[in-house]
């Protein structure tokens, strides 16, 4: 049974605070292990790679084999039906849309001193999107990473994606065609990370790394950072509903599930200020559940780390979503654009009871990586800006130079910077002959 929780309560405070205290990443402890990994990816380069693939995915690889030929994605993407190629290539268009508006402009202008001040926006050259492979291999994790990355002119796009056993999932591939993906490799876990990082052979080191993946590719993103940028560390997925009572009991259930399904360590949190309300959304997550093909994640999840909260009214109900910061928020109320004005922290919001977060998953537009585990208070979800980087521009007049020099020379003084400090003054000088 999930948590039932009253902000009337006396003992709210404590029980709220143990909500948000839970500990839902995984417990397994692997970062030395992920550290003997990438070592020996860096010294041992393909052979290492291959090894580990052979070791965990139980798949045989040569330094030739280690991507996808362009034919063997051809044999692929030839199962997959027309109804599932029209969908993906409709999902495609709309996060190309959305996130072709999010590209940043430069910028240029001279301000009162006479100096020429701006900016310019550049793409890496090279990103490695990581993409889960077995049970969790997500065709719209491919568009809503790659997508982005080619609208931000990334020239060169490559995907590390594993097979076990050799499995394969054809809508993966024809999402990273549609894409525009140059590489596909058929490895993952820290291994991929670590060659994407700093290289092999066969496969070119990157500058950027996103995507989502286990405690091995966690554990490795933050290993890595430093030698290349990464997107985040992603947990558990996690979802909030703001629900008012003229909802449909079994919608809200669903979206709940929507989330717990994922994982047994993803939350699900229902806040409504009707407690019969409630009580019949728990009621149908109940009944789903019997007929549910992940029941036996989603139950788990829904067991361990769900919860319902009755509040006093709705603003409680936003105050307490902003303290959770949730990846994920839906506001199924009577007026869901007013209520969003009050909620400061989320990595997305849906608004109304026609918009469920499912939506967001595939088809909306907006991207589905999102900050988890309440990071939403000081991080945003993927977007344009993640491929790209700003580079500032100055220009300096000598009558601007003349003008601001002076105050630049007597703050490097002050830090005992005599070089900072000369640098500026020999220029002075020669203005002054």
């Amino acid at each position: 049974m999930p948590v039932f929780l009253n902000t009337s309560d006396p003992g709210f405070e404590v029980a709220f605070t143990t909500l948000l205290g839970q500990k839902r990443e995984v417990d397994e402890d692997v970062d030395q292990a992920v550290a003997l990994i990438i070592a020996d990816v860096r010294t041992r380069g393909d052979q290492a790679v291959i090894d580990l693939t052979a070791r965990f995915d139980r798949l045989t690889l040569t330094a030739e084999t280690l991507a996808f030929s362009r034919a063997e994605i051809d044999t692929e993407i030839a199962k997959v039906l027309a109804e599932d190629r029209a969908a993906l290539e409709l999902a495609a268009d709309r996060i190309r849309a959305y996130h072709a508006r999010q590209k940043p402009q430069d910028e240029s202008w001279t301000d009162s001193a006479g100096a020429t001040l701006g900016w310019r926006w550049t793409p890496v050259s090279a990103a490695g999107l990581y993409v889960p492979g077995g049970t969790a291999s997500y065709p719209s994790s491919v568009l809503m990473n790659a997508i982005p990355a080619r609208v931000a002119g990334v020239e060169r796009l490559v995907i590390a994606c594993p097979t076990p056993d050799g499995r394969v999932n054809p809508l993966v591939l024809l999402a990273a065609r549609i894409a525009g993906v140059d590489t596909i490799y058929r490895v993952g876990g820290a291994q991929a990370i670590a060659a994407l990082a700093y290289g092999t052979a066969s496969i070119q080191p990157v500058d950027k790394i996103t995507g989502p993946g286990n405690a091995w590719v966690a554990a490795a993103k933050r290993r890595v950072f430093g030698r290349v940028g990464i997107d985040m560390i992603a947990g558990p997925s996690e979802i909030l509903v703001i629900a008012d009572a003229d909802n449909d009991p079994d919608w809200i259930a669903l979206d709940l599930l929507s989330q717990a399904e994922h994982d047994e360590s993803a939350q699900s949190i229902l806040i409504t200020p009707d407690a019969a309300f409630g009580q019949a959304v728990a009621d149908a997550v109940a009944k789903r559940l019997e007929t549910l093909e992940r029941r036996a994640i989603a139950g788990v999840s829904w067991a361990r780390h769900g919860a319902i909260i009755v509040t006093r009214d709705l603003a409680q109900a936003a105050a307490l979503s902003n303290t959770i910061a949730p990846e994920h928020l839906e506001l199924c109320t009577a007026d869901p654009e007013g209520l969003a004005q009050l909620i400061t922290h989320a990595g997305a919001i849906f608004l109304g009871q026609w918009t469920p977060e499912a939506i967001g998953d595939y088809i909306g537009g907006p991207n589905h990586v999102l900050p988890t585990a309440r990071s939403a208070r000081f991080s945003s979800g993927l977007s344009v800006l993640d491929f790209m980087k700003r580079t500032t521009i100055a220009k300096m007049t000598p009558e601007a130079l003349k003008a601001i020099g002076p105050a630049a020379e007597r703050l490097a003084i002050s830090e005992s910077l005599q070089a900072h400090g000369l640098s500026v003054r020999a220029r002075l000088d020669r203005l002054n002959d």
